[in-house]
């Protein structure tokens, strides 16, 4: 797999753990989200990514409306679906479209009012191989100003 397309592929689902829901309880403002990806299937073996450091900027329109942050990713087309969000977390469906098709599912798990554990997992049919993607991230609440962090762009409303 090229870098350009494993990037692309991890671009996305960086993304998608935007949206860890900060959903009931959850404040609008500056979360910081540390992500581990690990890869297995796919045409070759792929080292285990160092662990991923962003500042995501979390509004209130996005809580009111997905739970959380989300955005689809540039040059893609990510849809999320049967999202679910209780007082204890959240789960959905992700599928995502474009340069490379991509399936998989979102668990969100509120452990206290500022901090989210994420699983989301994701395959990818590349030839006669399936890549299977999962990544783990924590999500931290540092404070009501997002400073120069600007919100990700929300999808218009279909």
């Amino acid at each position: 797999m090229n870098k350009t397309r494993f990037w692309l592929i991890l671009g996305c689902c960086i993304i998608a753990l935007a949206t860890q829901a900060q959903g009931q309880g959850r404040k609008p403002g500056l979360w910081e989200v540390t992500s581990q990806m690990s890869m297995s299937g796919g045409p070759q073996n792929m080292p285990q990514m160092p662990p991923h450091t962003s500042q995501v900027c979390v509004t209130q329109a996005m809580i009111d409306k997905y739970g959380g942050p989300y955005s689809n990713p540039p040059n893609s087309q990510c849809q999320i679906t049967n999202m679910s969000v209780t007082a204890t977390g959240m789960t959905a469906d992700l599928t995502c479209s474009g340069r490379g098709s991509m399936s998989g599912t979102i668990k969100t798990t509120f452990v206290d009012a500022n901090t989210t554990k994420t699983t989301v997992q994701m395959s990818m049919a590349m030839g006669s191989n399936t890549m299977n993607m999962t990544t783990e991230s924590t999500a931290t609440y540092k404070g009501p100003d997002c400073g120069s962090v600007q919100p990700l762009a929300m999808p218009a409303s279909k």
